[in-house]
């Protein structure tokens, strides 16, 4: 099936007198006619359905439909983006292991690195995603255990060089992971670029309508466990009896062990609610991320021309450094989001802001409404100068996420914001 036909077909199959659409299966438990059946269950022998923080038919729905946009072997879907994240490193890692992630990444994901992880024993090395392998190697360990980048940097907006990323992974023997929240599998699929994992905050615009927190993992299949570095997936795990992941399942023995290990002990499980809102979303996911483009790139443009604004980052512009990265990984468009620098600094951020009529302050992105904030107060406020400075987040920088509506409005509302600076 072509990518649109699986937005609306993947995952989910209706039989004869059916629901032609996937219900929401609001039960946290199952029957069945035996305890052999339910035990068989619980020994992985089987596959099925006993409680919903491990599987539950309209979340499973949701990750199978992904699994097939990305190019995956299995996904597993999660609470919020920042529990994907988590767990598709701790899935990994554990104490006294290291990993690399560029710079060039969310807020609430470098506090998640260099913070949380640093007290659970797991180190981090960021490194610059625009400087040559040969150095980026030298952030490369004995206990280096995976890399780590997003397709297209919130908010920074500049764009990975995926099969770079994928060589140093390579050298390291540890497993790429990309966050492709920004670009959505749409418009890029880092698995045929080399990357092993891919997670999504689905809160953004694989939900697209800002009603259903979600995240996702999924397993490419692509990586080799066995190369010594990993024995969690290649010796036996004691509280399955002594099964061993990659002799059981194969290629999706990652995928398999992040559910049946961290999500039963975690539980950072998405509501069959929220996961019937994430299958809705995905279903118009290629009309809306076209619309997204094409209004972004069009104020994007515009905010060039305007004497308040000192820079302009979106990688679809000819003036972007990362133009020719976008044209080879994202060759058919972009997100729909733009972060700008007005000059004047935090005051004059602060005065455009607050002079928008139509585009909303809030702290979201990727809506199909218009929506703008200052990361330096709000998404990044945890981060200190320095730590700014190191992601290029600057006093003055606005993240603007294009929404869906009539693009003569948003640019007025911009332009009659501009005037009351």
């Amino acid at each position: 099936m072509q990518f649109e036909t699986q937005c609306l077909h993947a995952g989910y199959s209706p039989k004869s007198g059916e629901p032609r659409v996937q219900p929401i299966v609001q039960s946290t438990t199952y029957t069945y006619d035996s305890a052999e059946e339910i035990g068989d269950l619980f020994d992985l022998k089987a596959a099925g359905y006993f409680y919903t923080r491990l599987a539950n038919p309209t979340t499973n729905a949701a990750e199978e439909k992904l699994a097939a946009l990305e190019g995956g072997v299995g996904a597993l879907c999660t609470s919020s983006g920042q529990a994907a994240t988590f767990y598709a490193l701790l899935n990994i890692l554990e104490s006294g292991d290291h990993f690399i992630a560029s710079t060039s990444i969310y807020g609430g994901t470098y506090n998640l690195f260099a913070h949380t992880f640093k007290k659970m024993g797991i180190q981090v090395s960021f490194v610059d995603q625009t400087l040559p392998l040969e150095v980026l190697e030298k952030a490369i360990r004995p206990n280096t255990k995976a890399v780590f980048g997003e397709t297209i940097a919130n908010p920074e907006l500049r764009v990975l060089d995926i099969e770079k990323f994928a060589r140093l992974a390579q050298k390291a023997q540890a497993p790429l992971i990309i966050d492709n929240t920004f670009a959505t599998p749409y418009f890029c699929r880092p698995f045929e670029f080399g990357a092993n994992i891919v997670v999504h905050s689905t809160t953004k615009y694989l939900d697209g309508h800002a009603v259903a927190m979600g995240g996702a993992v999924i397993d490419g299949g692509n990586f080799d466990w066995h190369n010594g570095k990993f024995p969690a997936f290649t010796l036996p795990d004691e509280s399955y009896h002594g099964l061993i992941y990659t002799e059981t399942f194969g290629t999706a023995a990652y995928i398999v062990k992040a559910r049946v290990q961290l999500m039963r002990d975690l539980g950072a499980t998405p509501a069959p609610q929220n996961s019937f809102l994430l299958n809705l979303g995905m279903e118009t996911l290629p009309l809306r991320m076209k619309a997204h483009y094409e209004n972004a790139l069009e104020v994007a443009k515009f905010l060039e021309t305007q004497p308040q604004v000192s820079s302009v980052n979106y990688p679809a512009l000819e003036s972007s450094p990362d133009y020719e990265l976008k044209q080879k990984y994202t060759p058919n468009g972009l997100c729909g989001v733009i972060s700008f620098e007005i000059k004047g600094g935090r005051e004059a951020a602060s005065k455009w802001l607050n002079g928008l009529k139509l585009i909303s302050r809030e702290v979201h992105v990727a809506d199909i409404r218009t929506c703008a904030l200052h990361p330096a107060t709000s998404t990044h406020r945890q981060m200190n100068e320095e730590e700014l400075a190191k992601i290029n987040v600057s006093a003055g920088l606005v993240r603007l996420s294009v929404g869906i509506e009539n693009v003569r409005d948003i640019l007025a509302d911009i332009e009659q914001a501009f005037n009351a600076i």
